[in-house]
């Protein structure tokens, strides 16, 4: 146990010395520290425009009534004019923006008109005209009457068990599971990468040969595969603690982000499925890496393989309309495809107990399966200096009897 402790020790060492290892850690809490800074930039910078001109006919918006908004939100300033003409000069002149014309008849019949020069307004300037008709003509109605008209409604799906809910304060977390379950599987994937170059690396340079001559094939492999899970583990730790500071910082400027919650038994089941997933591909890796005489083979057989833990991917359309569907479930069983599928599913249905159970289950015992048939592909592969090991013959390999 202590020589699998020393290879995993010095397989973590050297990944975190690399300098992709941090190009990649680093590079995606950048990524996600550009988009929240554009986010509120544009956010911020949308009340820098110029005014909102209308031109009221109906006599709706005599009362000049704003939108009671939070402490520190502003809202964009609407100016009148007497006439379209009177308008039409100030928007040649640069000194609004556009300006909308409310018709005569507009009780009877809600048509109101845009005007602009060159410039569409933003949405969130044509939110804040939306508000601010809402308000003024609600600005008649009693106080409790008014502050209803003016909420809305709120809605919230719950299933029927009560273990799912979304409502449209918290719609951010409906996609909080997809997002994680992305980032889930490319570290893992990422990590059981390194474990293919570096088989495939010391087996073409003969290394592994002095190696075992104090090392068993499943303390090799075991030691490589424990190291990188530690690196995977600390990459998701990085990425985790930087999406956090990144939503307390966004929260501060962007309203959705506010209703965030942590989804702790989602972070649970992800806890369950990650170890056993590390294992499957690396496994998989492993063997990729003893079959094959160079490590640019064993590259493109990854890729195809790795096709087979992103295909949920492609169900994402299907995942929206119909989460519970018999491919869903089955991509949930399928032991390559649990880990994405169920994050996929995760905040748009309420997964059942026993595909849950039953998914893990046959994930874990794939996984187990993967690692005793690499160490067996690696055993063998280690003695067949430049020679490739076809799919036949490694499962020849697998069906022979364990020498004693």
């Amino acid at each position: 146990m202590r020589k699998l402790w020393l290879v995993a020790r010095h397989e973590y060492l050297k990944m975190i010395r690399r300098r992709a290892f941090w190009l990649a850690t680093l590079g995606i809490p950048l990524l996600i520290v550009l988009v929240m800074a554009v986010s509120i930039a544009v956010f911020a910078g949308r009340r820098g425009e110029k005014p909102l001109g209308y031109v009221d006919h109906a006599g709706v918006l005599a009362a000049r009534v704003y939108p009671d908004l939070g402490q520190g939100e502003r809202f964009a300033e609407m100016r009148p004019f007497p006439d379209e003409a009177a308008a039409a000069a100030a928007l040649e002149a640069g000194q609004i923006q556009a300006f909308y014309v409310v018709p005569a008849d507009y009780l009877a019949s809600p048509e109101v008109a845009l005007h602009y020069w060159d410039e569409w307004p933003s949405d969130a300037l044509r939110a804040d005209w939306a508000d601010f008709m809402r308000v003024n003509l609600a600005a008649s109605l009693p106080d409790r009457v008014r502050r209803r008209v003016l909420e809305g409604v709120e809605l919230t799906v719950r299933s029927a068990d009560g273990r799912q809910e979304v409502s449209s304060r918290n719609f951010v977390n409906l996609f909080l599971p997809l997002i994680a379950g992305v980032f889930f599987t490319l570290a893992v994937m990422s990590s059981a990468s390194y474990l293919l170059q570096a088989v495939a690396d010391e087996k073409e340079n003969r290394t592994v040969e002095v190696m075992f001559t104090s090392l068993t094939p499943e303390q090799f492999i075991g030691g490589k595969a424990a190291g990188l899970i530690a690196v995977a583990l600390s990459q998701i730790l990085f990425w985790v603690l930087a999406v956090a500071v990144g939503l307390v910082v966004g929260a501060r400027f962007l309203e959705p982000l506010r209703t965030v919650q942590v989804p702790w038994r989602f972070l649970g089941v992800i806890g369950l499925y990650f170890l056993p997933a590390f294992c499957l591909m690396a496994g998989m890796m492993t063997a990729i890496g003893s079959m094959v005489t160079e490590v640019q083979q064993g590259q493109q057989i990854a890729g195809v393989l790795n096709m087979l833990f992103l295909l949920p991917f492609f169900f994402v359309g299907l995942a929206f309309f119909e989460p519970d569907s018999p491919i869903l479930v089955a991509l949930t069983l399928f032991p390559t495809t649990a880990f994405f599928a169920v994050t996929l599913r995760w905040g748009l249905t309420a997964i059942p107990a026993w595909q849950l159970i039953a998914s893990w289950l046959l994930l874990v015992a794939t996984a187990g399966f993967s690692l005793w048939a690499a160490a067996r592909i690696f055993r063998v592969g280690m003695l067949r200096y430049g020679q490739r090991i076809s799919l036949r013959g490694a499962v020849q390999i697998l069906r022979a009897r364990e020498p004693r």
